[in-house]
């Protein structure tokens, strides 16, 4: 058997087998029936629970939706072939159990899944957006003095090359190197030859 990290057999389909067969135990302790269709999310039985926690490990992992629909979806594979090949006769209450169960894990499983995911792209965004308006600001408050430098000097009473001139430049190259400092490694930063020349 393959290596499972120890969270995916803690409520994955080995934890989702262990539970059916309960099931299928209990069903027959009874002449009744559940109903065959699949309730909805959020969990409400111990095997939702584990594959909704069984989901969102998944997604941790770096599984896609599809994968978790497919590995529960072997199970349905594996068990009728393994039926076949011992011999052993599968009722109709045990085919219709199994499937229901296999239905809401993956319901649980998949909607787990999907709110995980909105969960990291929602905290992304957020995050995106603070660096966004962190940048906004002091690109700003930069071009403000630039301009205010630049206004001083074109009135002919200060020269670019004295102390307003070099302020001028320190910010327009505090304007170039913006992006990197505010986002970090996603903005690159302009090469020598973008820089400004100040004659």
């Amino acid at each position: 058997m393959p290596f499972m990290p120890p969270a995916l057999v803690n409520h994955g389909v080995p934890l989702f087998l262990k539970q059916l067969v309960e099931v299928l135990h209990g069903e027959h302790l009874t002449t009744e029936r559940e109903h065959s269709d699949t309730e909805p999310t959020p969990a409400h039985t111990d095997i939702g629970k584990a594959a909704a926690l069984h989901g969102a490990e998944m997604l941790r992992l770096g599984h896609s939706i599809d994968q978790v629909v497919h590995e529960y979806g072997d199970v349905c594979q594996t068990v009728t072939d393994l039926a076949v090949e011992k011999k052993v006769a599968i009722s109709i209450d045990e085919f219709r159990t199994l499937n229901r169960c296999l239905d809401n894990a993956i319901a649980d499983a998949v909607a787990s899944h999907a709110e995980a995911r909105r969960l990291i792209v929602g905290r992304a965004a957020e995050s995106t957006a603070v660096d966004m308006q962190r940048l906004l600001d002091e690109h700003a408050r930069l071009v403000g003095v630039a301009l205010h430098a630049f206004g001083a000097i074109r009135t002919g009473n200060v020269g670019l090359r004295g102390p307003t001139g070099n302020l001028l430049h320190q910010f327009l190259e505090d304007l170039r190197t913006l992006p990197q400092r505010t986002l970090g490694g996603n903005a690159p930063v302009p090469t020598e030859t973008q820089r400004p020349v100040v004659r």
